[in-house]
């Protein structure tokens, strides 16, 4: 198996995310996953879904993680942000992060409410979104959308 090549932004990305091995963790516009590969490697008896509002960036993701997928500790998913809910019965996410996602960048706030209203419903109230290089904020402290 060909090692992978990963950009130091998403080095430094996952080497900054307060991990556990056993945390349920969301990725918001994953694109071709290798981030959330990166994470997943990480986790034991935790779980990483990723999401893209592109099929082709999942399609890509799926093809690059045959590993991680087999583990059980990843999981792909098309869905847009803004309209992104947990599945029935799913347990909400001890830490969510993005980089570079255009709902989330302010250049469009009324998708960027709808995009966050959609996270905080899907997180713990004591878990951490981490956008770009904002400073961390805690559900909880989320603004009501």
């Amino acid at each position: 198996m060909a090692l992978e090549r990963i950009s130091p932004r998403i080095v430094a990305c996952v080497a900054a995310l307060p991990l556990r091995a056993d945390m349920r963790v969301l990725e918001i516009g994953c694109g071709p996953g290798v981030a959330a590969r990166a994470v997943a490697r990480q986790l034991t008896t935790g779980r990483m879904v990723a999401i893209d509002r592109s099929a082709k960036a999942i399609a890509q993701a799926i093809a690059g993680s045959t590993a991680e997928l087999a583990s059980g500790r990843l999981e792909f998913r098309e869905a847009a942000v803004e309209h992104f809910v947990l599945a029935p019965d799913e347990a909400p996410f001890d830490l969510a992060f993005a980089m570079r996602v255009g709902a989330l960048d302010g250049r469009h706030p009324e998708l960027e409410a709808a995009a966050l209203s959609r996270i905080k419903a899907a997180l713990h109230p004591d878990a951490l979104l981490l956008i770009d290089d904002r400073p961390p904020v805690r559900a909880s402290d989320m603004p009501h959308l």
